[in-house]
């Protein structure tokens, strides 16, 4: 079994993960855009589609919270899926004036399209990876996010 690292060889070794999540993250973003017209919608609205579609009926200060955006951008995303019927507002039992924002049919059935185009993107993947691998990287990031958030928090 590996031994940690200490502090300034993690230091160097997180450095190189945040280095290869950002041209990941804006191919993602690019080809999202680019096939926006066949998705039908926005990479905003897709994400909050998927939030919907993972975790049910959720507020927008949720979802921001959740995704770590402003809610006036996820109340823009969520108006602009309004627009398209992708989603409805709903009466929450727990909060008289946040509204619950709901799938449509038509928005669960859009955004199970793109997760099903997504998932044969991804099945493109290769590298022999294993599910040891992938549950280390999820830890890792899952790590890296609790840090940054403890420095935001802290303001430091």
């Amino acid at each position: 079994m590996s031994t940690p690292l200490g502090p300034d060889t993690l230091a160097d070794r997180l450095a190189e993960v945040y280095v290869a999540l950002g041209p990941v993250y804006r191919k993602v973003a690019r080809i999202v855009e680019r096939d926006q017209s066949v998705m039908g919608m926005s990479v905003g609205v897709r994400s909050v589609l998927d939030q919907l579609r993972r975790g049910g009926d959720l507020t927008v200060p949720q979802m921001a919270r959740d995704q770590d955006l402003s809610r006036q951008f996820v109340q823009r995303m969520v108006n602009d899926a309004l627009a398209a019927g992708l989603v409805e507002l709903i009466d929450n039992p727990a909060h008289r004036r946040s509204s619950l924002v709901r799938l449509t049919p038509a928005g669960a059935e859009a955004i199970e399209a793109v997760a099903a185009r997504e998932h044969r993107l991804m099945s493109r993947v290769g590298g022999d990876l294993t599910g040891d691998e992938l549950d280390a990287t999820l830890r890792v990031l899952r790590h890296m996010l609790a840090a940054l958030e403890e420095v935001e928090a802290a303001g430091s």
